[in-house]
């Protein structure tokens, strides 16, 4: 096999793992809220629990993002990542309690978290770090999202709320498999001075205005992961109506991740995540106010497209570049613990509290506005030129 066609075959398959990785996302993080329901939680528990899970997200990317960077062995990584995660969330099928669902499902967040650093790290060294071929690779992911997300509300139709663990276990086992197909990229590594650290760039300001503003955003998402599949079946939609609403947000996303690229050229990491976090706010506001009506509704589901596949893309060129070759799984793996887990489990704790099982639904959303509202404010301190300096 030609080198040309080595890598394109590796593409291809860590496209499908993209496709598998945010798939099980579209599974096991929108109808979370409604198998946990179902086994009789409350909000509160439930916003505990989202809390629990992903604060272990925290935790997970720092495991092996270390080895990782030292060793050059992203894929094996990626690897043991899998098999660890199929195995702690297999628990689920025999444990009911709060504590035991917590610890099972908080270890497989914490592992399946760990291997996205490695699959970010694996797929930028393939395409060179080219933005606009990584867009097109990473959509993939928001495929494997809409159709599972979808696949998922339908089943839990048909047949019961359990069905998001079968679902997910099955999609984890395919994850695991396909993750001995791929393989590990040539690369050329920065070399390393005796002296040099991680902690400079961690403490700029740059980085410090960067990092707050993606734990704020993601702070706002809190109440969308942890309850809106309750809010909508609350609104009166099917499972499955819930299920396209969810994957209408993620249809749009994937546009954006084809011409990501493009649009980080010409207009900047800043200006695009000051623009795409006002959008967010715009959301959260729409689905405090508008939410019994379904245009409101699927005009706040349309803004996914800019409140997570644009900010997404452009933070994760940020940190690959801002980082550089020889830090940058721990950058990678610094950005989620930080941004998903501990934003992420502050939105969740609050929605659970403020939640009040579905009454309390409009403040919770207005507190998501308000978080992302801030969350756009802490990037205006840094200058548009020293920003898109390093972008």
């Amino acid at each position: 096999m030609s080198q040309r066609a080595f890598s394109n075959t590796n593409l291809y398959l860590l496209a499908f793992t993209y496709f598998c990785y945010f798939g099980q996302v579209g599974v096991i993080i929108p109808y979370l809220g409604v198998f946990l329901d179902a086994r009789g939680f409350s909000s509160v528990e439930i916003g505990q629990l989202t809390a629990f899970i992903t604060l272990a997200r925290i935790i997970g990317p720092h495991l092996w993002a270390n080895f990782s960077d030292k060793s050059g062995k992203n894929l094996r990584m990626l690897q043991l990542g899998c098999l660890l995660s199929l195995c702690c969330f297999s628990l689920v099928f025999f444990i009911d309690s709060f504590w035991a669902l917590s610890i099972s499902i908080g270890l497989m967040m914490m592992f399946i978290s760990a291997i996205l650093p490695q699959i970010e790290v694996l797929t930028l060294s393939c395409v060179n770090g080219q933005g606009s071929r990584y867009g097109k690779i990473r959509l993939w992911g928001s495929i494997g999202y809409i159709l599972l997300t979808i696949a998922t509300g339908t089943m839990i139709d048909s047949f019961s709320t359990e069905a998001p663990v079968y679902i997910t276990s099955l999609i984890l086992l395919t994850l695991l498999c396909s993750s001995f197909f791929l393989t590990e990229p040539n690369k050329t590594r920065e070399p390393l001075q005796q002296n040099d650290s991680i902690w400079p760039k961690l403490k700029a300001p740059i980085f410090i205005c960067f990092i707050f503003s993606a734990m704020l955003l993601q702070m706002s998402f809190g109440p969308y992961y942890g309850f809106f599949a309750l809010y909508a079946k609350d609104l009166g939609y099917s499972g499955q109506a819930t299920g396209w609403l969810i994957a209408t947000g993620v249809m749009v996303e994937v546009v954006i991740f084809i011409f990501a690229g493009g649009l980080i050229k010409r207009f900047g990491v800043k200006s695009l995540l000051v623009f795409s976090i006002g959008l967010t706010a715009l959301r959260w506001a729409l689905l405090a106010y508008y939410a019994d009506s379904l245009f409101f509704l699927l005009l706040s589901q349309m803004l996914h497209a800019f409140s997570f596949a644009m900010t997404h893309a452009a933070s994760i060129h940020f940190i690959h570049v801002y980082f550089g070759k020889y830090f940058q799984s721990r950058g990678q793996a610094i950005y989620i613990s930080v941004a998903f887990g501990l934003g992420g489990a502050g939105g969740g704790f609050i929605a659970g509290e403020l939640w009040q099982q579905g009454q309390g639904a409009e403040l919770t959303f207005l507190f998501a506005s308000l978080s992302a509202i801030v969350s756009a404010i802490c990037l205006l301190p840094i200058t548009s030129k020293r920003m898109n300096g390093v972008a």
